[in-house]
């Protein structure tokens, strides 16, 4: 059984997160400023020690030193004597760097087909009609055999079945022009914001963030300092990945340590102008995950940014100070006192207004699952480098990463855009039983032979991988696998948040 992950230390006592409580969730909380990110970084580290793989976002551009020993400082120095504490043994953790932007990091992507309608439509801010045409447009797309990868792929769908709404609307229902338009005018704004770099393949291979080295869990670290001016890209990929991870990972009950611990920093962000429907699948995802061995443990200024449903399900709970100026603010910290469980020997509420720098209210579980007492204390100094590493340093560790040149190349294999465009050339539409252009009577890939040949695009494996350096080839293979348009594929769930809603994925 693991050891327990020690995070602080009060006067005469130590406080540890119990590896086997870890899948119970939990939230670090506080204003900016109060010493969220070094706790989330000695969190981080703490997992990685026990060989537990990590993934999280940098949104402020400086959890990168995690890679590198850390060094005493005079700040170091008076917090490890008020603490009476030796001098720690500094260490680097090992680290993949990722960016959905493809600036600082490997290139994350997702194809369009693997996203769903559901997570496209709150990405594309669409109402519920503009959502319905969405959906129907994935339908379309389902029953013929056409592949969406990338945001040309659904560009052209989308214009194909606007173009022959009349010849659709028997079958899936109107479609009304409008909604085509809103939606196409919101794939030109997620292409303006770097949206296109995100939506393709080689796409990301859930197991490439569950690596460890020489026995320590691979710390994954999204830059996200750029991509939070995109705050619906954020929030719709880390919600994606979260879907995936269900999707993917076998179910393993109870664990002494967990296989995954995912940090959601700006926590806010995801449940801000969130549908009902939507919300409800978060709190389903967060409920369930935790049979899949994932921790998921959400980072925000004030608990409040979390609806009270998922909230309920965050057993272990790190409060930094806040600042309670207005009436909202003053009502916020009665009602977290209220919520965290009582220490007679601690005013909670006065505590949360009090509290310095680096120092949290602690409430974890303890081997019961119950909540322990509410203690005051301050977290330990992280072992590794605060602060970020320098461009050097990043090209350097991006260059001898496990999963360097996988993810690279782009790869824009045929698909709905190249099929639409084809038979258009050709003077007749996928399926067109006329050969007449404009023709929306699509048949089936086995009546018409659409997808034909598509088993060559494979390369003749779709195999496990072999090993920590899968190469382009591999990961093509495997990525086309995923999403190919054979009627027993598409049977396939689109991951949780596409199945809950009845919906198909490719």
């Amino acid at each position: 059984m693991a050891d327990p992950l020690i995070i602080a230390k009060t006067n005469n006592a130590e406080l540890a997160l119990l590896p086997a409580m870890a899948t119970r969730h939990g939230c670090i909380t506080g204003a900016t400023g109060t010493g969220k990110t070094v706790t989330l970084q000695k969190l981080a580290e703490g997992f990685s020690s026990m060989g537990v793989p990590v993934f999280m976002a940098d949104v402020k551009g400086d959890l990168t030193g995690i890679c590198k020993p850390g060094s005493l400082t005079n700040k170091m120095t008076e917090r490890l004597n008020q603490l009476n504490m030796n001098h720690p043994y500094w260490q680097g953790f090992p680290v993949t760097l990722w960016d959905v932007l493809q600036e600082n990091g490997h290139p994350l992507r997702a194809t369009i087909s693997d996203m769903g309608p559901l997570l496209l439509a709150r990405l594309l801010n669409l109402n519920e009609t503009q959502e319905g045409v969405l959906t129907l447009v994935f339908k379309v797309a389902d029953d013929h055999g056409l592949l969406l990868l990338d945001l040309k792929d659904l560009r052209a769908l989308l214009q194909f079945v606007g173009d022959n709404a009349n010849q659709f609307k028997t079958q899936y229902g109107s479609v009304s022009s409008a909604s085509i338009g809103a939606i196409q005018r919101g794939l030109l704004q997620i292409e303006e914001q770097g949206g296109e770099k995100f939506f393709g393949e080689p796409m990301l291979n859930i197991e490439d963030l569950m690596q460890t080295i020489d026995g320590k869990g691979v710390i994954n670290i999204l830059a996200a300092d750029k991509l939070l001016n995109s705050p619906r890209l954020y929030s719709t990929y880390l919600l994606w990945m979260l879907s995936e991870l269900y999707e993917n990972l076998p179910e393993t009950g109870d664990r002494d340590k967990p296989k995954l611990v995912f940090f959601f920093d700006e926590a806010h962000l995801l449940f801000s102008m969130a549908s009902p429907a939507l919300l409800e699948k978060i709190e389903q995802v967060v409920r369930l995950i935790r049979s899949k061995g994932v921790g998921v443990y959400f980072v925000t200024q004030n608990p409040f940014d979390i609806p009270e449903k998922v909230l309920t399900q965050l057993g272990n709970r790190i409060q930094h100070a806040l600042r309670a100026f207005t009436p909202r603010d003053q009502k916020a910290v009665t009602t977290i006192a209220e919520t965290m469980r009582p220490n007679p020997k601690l005013n909670v509420k006065q505590a949360i207004l009090e509290l310095s720098v680096g120092e949290a209210l602690i409430s974890l579980l303890d081997r019961d699952g119950s909540p322990t007492i509410t203690e005051r204390a301050f977290i330990l100094p992280p072992v590794s480098q605060i602060g970020p590493i320098t461009p050097v340093e990043r090209k350097q560790l991006m260059q001898s990463s496990i999963v360097a040149g996988v993810y690279e190349q782009a790869i824009d294999r045929e698909s709905a855009f190249e099929l639409l465009q084809a038979r258009v050339g050709a003077g007749s539409l996928p399926g067109s039983s006329s050969g007449s252009a404009g023709s929306g009577d699509l048949k089936t890939p086995a009546e018409e032979g659409i997808l034909a040949g598509l088993g060559d695009l494979l390369l003749g494996t779709s195999g496990k991988r072999g090993g920590r350096h899968e190469g382009v080839i591999d990961v093509f293979a495997k990525s086309a696998a995923r999403s190919v348009g054979s009627s027993i594929a598409r049977e396939i769930t689109r991951g949780l948040l596409g199945s809950l809603l009845g919906q198909k994925r490719r």
